[in-house]
């Protein structure tokens, strides 16, 4: 039986809760600053669980990875590993076996039979899906909400492209637990709450990569469960969004009529939930060439945004800042901007969102950055623009977008006018391998 860690679960009591004054550091709590601490310092997403910080309490886990033992470390205050009564697992080779001078492949093939020469992908195939709980509990939620909070930050940071069979496979699990599971009446609205946050997270990333269609979906459920759960700031989140994709879709008219729909009862949103919806309501107007109509919502999203109290947000608000904002609104002013080549207030804001977009957030930092450079490229000096394309092109290079791949198209046919410019050549250039890449 393994040894209870008692020096670690010592170690995590003498911690006071960062939400209940007085009260030690629950596990959960814990984990939420390990993979807090992990994407600030490290700039990795990790995807701790209370369920995780129990096994290595019980001992069941003696040897957490890296990331984790510097997270713990810096949070508990410990010197070293061994304070936190980690230590390695002891290697035993297996009696009366020496692999020295055996060929693994040779080994492996003889311990597993055929495996080796199937595709691997077979292998997968009757993997057994995850057992559900019985009876849901409060864990199982936070678990849900730890889980859709990762994969939102994993999003903004590299994209929708990359991990959306992970996040699919995620909201099936937690959509099969509001099917089969029980739940106690106090824990229904946070339940659904919760699954509808992941929906949104997963709805999202399908957007980024174009899933039109799976997007949509995704963003149906999201609302349900919000509805379900007669959460309004949820429900105005996953508008805004259903809001956004109509507006890129090409569909200005049917964008309004959400936003319109999510603002019907305004006064029960927080600021950020009502600026972000206004700047959304000013993209929709501006791409139905409604001018003052557009600044005039500007303004409203600005006059909203000043009466912002961050701690009063939900979690998925939190990217709601100064720079998220200035690039919202930015967006909506870059249409008039290029219709009137009145470019100064629209240049305005998005440069102050490519300036003040922390690395988490490198996408919105290369769209509005891309944005930014066609704007100048078609209204200004093609020199400074292909200086402010560069930038954007390397943030793009990071991350998996199909959303800020289209944007660099446009840069790319904006800059035709001024090709023979060695600053705008190497700027298309570049442009072209980064789509390539």
């Amino acid at each position: 039986m393994p040894e209870p860690n008692d020096r670690l679960r010592h170690a995590r009591e003498q911690r006071e809760s960062p939400h209940v004054p007085g009260e030690p550091m629950s596990r959960q709590e814990l984990a939420d600053l390990v993979n807090a601490w992990i994407h600030e310092h490290l700039g990795r997403v990790a995807c701790l669980t209370a369920n995780y910080v129990g096994k290595l309490e019980r001992g069941l886990v003696s040897w957490p990875n890296s990331d984790y033992r510097a997270a713990l470390r810096h949070i508990l205050k410990a010197r070293t590993d061994g304070d936190l009564g980690f230590h390695r697992p002891r290697r035993q080779a297996p009696v009366g076996v020496s692999v020295s001078g055996v060929d693994r492949k040779a080994f492996l093939r003889t311990a597993l039979g055929t495996a080796l020469t199937i595709p691997l992908t077979n292998l997968l195939t009757s993997v057994e899906a995850a057992a559900l709980p019985a009876v849901v509990g409060e864990q199982d939620i936070q678990e849900i909400r730890t889980i859709a909070s990762v994969f939102a930050t994993w999003d903004h940071t590299y994209g929708g492209s990359l991990v959306r069979e992970a996040v699919n496979a995620q909201l099936r699990q937690s959509v099969a637990l509001l099917e089969k599971a029980r739940c106690p009446a106090r824990l229904h609205d946070d339940l659904y709450a919760a699954v509808g946050f992941l929906g949104h997270a997963a709805g999202f990333m399908a957007f980024d990569a174009y899933a039109h269609d799976d997007a949509r979906r995704m963003f149906r459920l999201a609302l349900a469960c919000a509805e379900e759960a007669g959460d309004w700031h949820l429900r105005a989140k996953v508008m805004s969004s259903m809001a956004r994709q109509a507006i890129w879709c090409g569909d200005p008219d049917t964008g309004l009529t959400l936003v319109e729909m999510a603002l019907v009862r305004s006064d029960k949103l927080t600021p950020a939930e009502r600026a972000m919806l206004l700047s959304a309501r000013a993209r929709a107007l501006a791409k139905l060439g409604r001018h003052q109509d557009t600044l005039t919502t500007v303004g409203l999203a600005d006059e909203a945004f000043t009466r912002i109290r961050p701690n009063e947000e939900a979690p998925w608000m939190r990217y709601y800042d100064a720079a998220q904002h200035a690039g919202d609104t930015g967006h909506a002013l870059f249409d008039l901007s290029i219709r009137s080549r009145s470019p100064d207030e629209a240049a305005r804001r998005l440069a102050a969102a490519v300036a003040g977009h922390a690395p988490a957030y490198v996408r919105s930092r290369a769209i509005s950055g891309i944005k930014l450079a066609t704007l100048t490229m078609a209204t200004g000096d093609p020199d400074e623009a292909a200086a402010i394309g560069a930038h954007a092109v390397r943030d793009a290079g990071a991350i998996r977008s199909r959303r800020a791949a289209d944007d660099l198209r446009e840069l790319h046919r904006t800059a035709v006018p001024h090709q023979r410019r060695g600053s705008v050549a190497e700027l298309r250039h570049s442009i072209k391998e980064a789509i390539q890449a």
